[in-house]
């Protein structure tokens, strides 16, 4: 199903991607919530939406994704609460994400 939503988006067609994201991320694909999260970041398909982007990245990092994890790292820190920040980035390191040049960006 996440594939399926990885080739629309390719083609353009978000608004049929965000259908199979949401249904790979209702069977637990933690990848597609955090394509999901993407999708409301940039208003790709759906209306921008800060909070079901933030919803969508507190899923998938709840379910072990780095990149989520290190996203809302960089939210955390750009609004000023940078000790959830650091935690948020030891959890994305813990998990393998190794990119920190662009954290300095959010914290």
């Amino acid at each position: 199903m996440r594939q399926e939503g990885k080739e629309l988006c390719k083609k353009g067609e978000y608004g049929s991607a965000f259908e199979w994201y949401t249904k790979a991320a209702e069977l637990g694909d933690v990848e597609a919530q955090f394509q999901l999260a993407d999708l409301y970041r940039n208003g790709l398909g759906v209306e921008k939406d800060r909070g079901r982007e933030i919803h969508h990245l507190e899923e998938a990092a709840i379910g072990g994704h780095p990149y989520a994890r290190f996203n809302l790292g960089c939210l955390e820190g750009a609004n000023g609460r940078t000790e959830r920040a650091v935690k948020h980035l030891i959890i994305a390191a813990s998990l393998g994400y190794d990119d920190y040049q662009s954290a300095d960006e959010g914290i």
